[in-house]
């Protein structure tokens, strides 16, 4: 798969595409408490900095966002939603959930999202993207799988690449140290299975189960033998504390980074040009 999915993913039965995402977010709901709380501070950030960027329109029209490790396209999916004139570019290495993404957003909001193929531990990635000034990126329960020496490379790329005053988003699991803050390691745990256990008793799926009902269909099993060749030597990646995303940001030549939303370990990262 190059650039943007095949055809015949974007033609894939709406249906199955639509199950297929819905699934996705029940599936995601389970392992993070607040999910949509979370979205929603990341799209009021966004609607401030378009308020404030020159040459946007009042519907977003203009600004570009990036979403980094985009997945099936749940948060591009909120952020085209929210404003209808913003266009998103998608990146993922993972060829079955940008294939998802591609089927499913090209049906509901078609060339105002762009789909891209490409690895984020490759510090040229920046160059896949179409040739555009970008103001923003985001990115949603991702970036924890990148081993913290690439953190710093694609923080140093996205310093560069986003226009002054423009911001990252980004909102993951940061972990505790579990040594040095061993209660807040744990009532984070308590926290995290509580809300798994009342998901998975409703019948939301867990990961495995979801992913098997999305390589069922066949516009998007057709890409698992890639999928697997691409990660097959990629190792658990070691932890990456709120800190070091902090400190990276900063040296990646952002002005400004903190957090603007917390529960527990699940926390919204913001990086200022």
């Amino acid at each position: 798969m190059s650039g943007a999915a095949e055809s015949t993913d974007v033609v894939a039965a709406r249906d199955d595409v639509e199950r297929i995402v819905a699934r996705w977010d029940d599936q995601q709901a389970a392992y993070i408490t607040h999910r949509e709380e979370r979205f929603e501070i990341m799209l009021d950030v966004l609607a401030h900095t378009m308020a404030s960027t020159e040459g946007v329109e009042s519907d977003g029209t203009g600004f570009v966002v990036v979403d980094l490790a985009c997945g099936p396209g749940s948060l591009s999916r909120r952020v085209l939603d929210r404003f209808p004139g913003v266009s998103v570019i998608g990146v993922d290495f993972d060829p079955v959930l940008l294939s998802i993404a591609t089927a499913s957003l090209g049906h509901a909001h078609g060339s105002r999202f762009a789909p891209v193929d490409a690895d984020l531990t490759d510090t040229k990635w920046a160059t896949r993207l179409p040739r555009t000034p970008v103001h923003a990126a985001v990115s949603s329960t991702a970036l924890h799988w990148l081993e913290p020496g690439h953190l710093v490379g694609l923080y140093g790329v996205l310093g560069a690449l986003l226009r002054e005053g423009g911001v990252f988003l980004n909102a993951d699991h940061l972990r505790f140290d579990p040594i040095a803050q061993p209660f807040l390691t744990e009532i984070s745990r308590i926290d995290d299975e509580r809300t798994q256990h009342a998901a998975h008793a409703n019948g939301v799926p867990t990961w495995d189960e979801w992913w098997a009902e999305a390589v069922a269909v066949p516009a998007f099993g057709r890409h698992l033998l890639v999928r697997e060749g691409r990660f097959a030597d990629r190792s658990p990646t070691p932890h990456a504390p709120l800190e070091l995303h902090l400190q990276a940001l900063r040296a990646g030549g952002f002005a400004e980074a903190g957090t603007v939303w917390r529960h527990y370990d699940d926390v919204v990262v913001l990086g200022r040009r």
